[in-house]
């Protein structure tokens, strides 16, 4: 089917805008962390179930020291610091602004991969992360007295925000250092899904790292008591169940997918049409007015980041 790649990447950009709505809706009735763990427990559950009917292991078989430290080094970064700084910041500003500050990710990818892999850093991808930034600038900045300028967002949820937008795109790059030590603890002979199926087995690697790692800081916080709450409030674990069903399972799933039917620049782009597509719902859902600067800014960070994957 022509432009099959592109149809399942809009589709990945639709689920993940419904995923941000769902977690943020959780986040409120159960708080960041305990949504963190019941996601990413049950997304290793899924996850587990998914490898075992293809490969026949439901766990990450060949994985060696190398690939579990890097991809648990990639899910402290990009989970447990990066997803605490999300579902923190959808507390403060929401979702929709939330999903603005994970524009941030390419730029923070290009420079990690830049001092981690080597990768080179064109003038192209610095005029894309300037244009990244001043979308996100035009969306938060107002006017002050005296011409001066001012947030028109509470500081700490624009720090959550940059922190949620860098730590995915860290998390990816030692993601994909840890990708590549797997392939290479791959033996020569292995099932022939296992090509297909290692992004799904790193995938549960960092999901169980990170729902360990939430499951300590909740524990070192005396904050235990908080997922035995939870199992009282059932909106809110419908909430996380659709979160973890829409986010880390079908939407991951299908993000491959887009990308072994589409080039990798326009799936990526198309699937990062989030920020967008979140602004009408969320602002019926809460009964927001949405500014025209504020569209503008969305718009401006959403070319910049399509200026990383298409120049």
């Amino acid at each position: 089917m022509e432009h099959l790649g592109e149809l399942i990447s809009l589709v990945v950009a639709v689920l993940w805008t419904a995923t941000a709505i769902f977690a943020d809706e959780a986040s409120h009735r159960l708080g960041s962390m305990t949504v963190n763990v019941i996601r990413l427990t049950l997304a290793s559950v899924f996850l587990g179930l998914i490898l075992w009917i293809t490969i026949g292991k439901p766990y990450p078989v060949y994985a060696d020291g190398a690939t579990w430290f890097w991809l648990a080094l990639s899910a402290v970064v990009g989970y447990v610091f990066g997803d605490f700084c999300l579902f923190n910041s959808y507390l403060v500003i929401g979702a929709r602004f939330g999903q603005l500050f994970m524009t941030l990710a390419p730029p923070a990818a290009a420079v990690a991969g830049w001092i981690m892999l080597g990768e080179s850093m064109t003038w192209k991808s610095v005029l894309a992360m300037m244009v990244t930034l001043s979308g996100i600038a035009i969306s938060i900045l107002s006017r002050g007295g005296h011409h001066s300028v001012k947030l028109s967002l509470p500081l700490k949820g624009v720090l959550l925000g940059i922190g949620a937008g860098v730590g995915q795109g860290l998390g990816l790059v030692l993601s994909k250092i840890g990708l590549q030590h797997y392939a290479a603890a791959l033996p020569p002979q292995v099932p022939e899904a296992m090509d297909t199926m290692m992004p799904f087995a790193s995938t549960m690697i960092r999901a169980m790292v990170g729902g360990a790692g939430f499951i300590i800081v909740m524990a070192l916080g005396r904050r235990l008591k908080e997922l035995k709450a939870a199992r009282s409030n059932r909106t809110g674990l419908r909430y996380a169940v659709l979160t973890t069903l829409f986010g880390p399972t079908l939407g991951v799933s299908l993000s491959l997918m887009a990308v072994r039917y589409a080039d990798a620049g326009i799936a990526s782009t198309l699937m990062a049409l989030t920020p967008v597509l979140i602004i009408i719902p969320y602002a019926i859902m809460h009964k927001e007015k949405v500014r025209a600067k504020e569209v503008l800014g969305v718009v401006t960070s959403m070319v910049g980041v399509a200026m990383f994957f298409l120049l």
